[in-house]
């Protein structure tokens, strides 16, 4: 009669969690997913780094709606990145907190462009993105950038 007193516990135990349950994602290893997009960038290279990002994803810069991905990568970052001679992150921070299984993360940076005609631009920046955790891998759905002249 023990035996199958311990086993109808065991049994009431595993029935009582969730089989969808599992771990709690990472939230730092959303920041391996924004650093492979900062790397892409400054290498100016876009290649595969649409898996970064949800097919639905959407894209926000200074105040305009870019639209998802794909959009955003061929109607603006692509052809401002060929327009560049280099693109380089400097004094950069990210902070990420966690709601199940989204992650929000705060990237502060300043950043430099040299452009093909030798002009540098120099600007401080922030990004503000929300990841999910989809499939074992954190994917973009929001992203939104702004930058200003740095202050004198």
């Amino acid at each position: 009669m023990r035996s199958f007193t311990t086993a109808a516990i065991g049994l009431a135990l595993v029935m009582a969690v969730p089989a969808h349950a599992a771990a709690t994602p990472d939230y730092q290893a959303a920041t391996a997913t924004l650093a492979q997009y900062k790397q892409a960038i400054e290498n100016r290279d876009l290649s595969g780094v649409e898996a970064l990002f949800a097919q639905d994803a959407q894209i926000f810069e200074s105040g305009g709606i870019e639209g998802n991905f794909a959009h955003y990568r061929d109607h603006h970052l692509a052809p401002e990145l060929k327009a560049f001679k280099s693109f380089a992150f400097k004094d950069y921070k990210v902070s990420v907190r966690g709601e199940g299984e989204v992650a929000i993360a705060t990237e502060t940076y300043g950043y430099t462009i040299i452009l093909a005609s030798g002009e540098t631009i120099e600007r401080a920046g922030v990004t503000t993105s929300v990841l999910k955790w989809t499939d074992g891998k954190w994917r973009i759905v929001s992203l939104h950038s702004s930058s200003r002249k740095p202050k004198a």
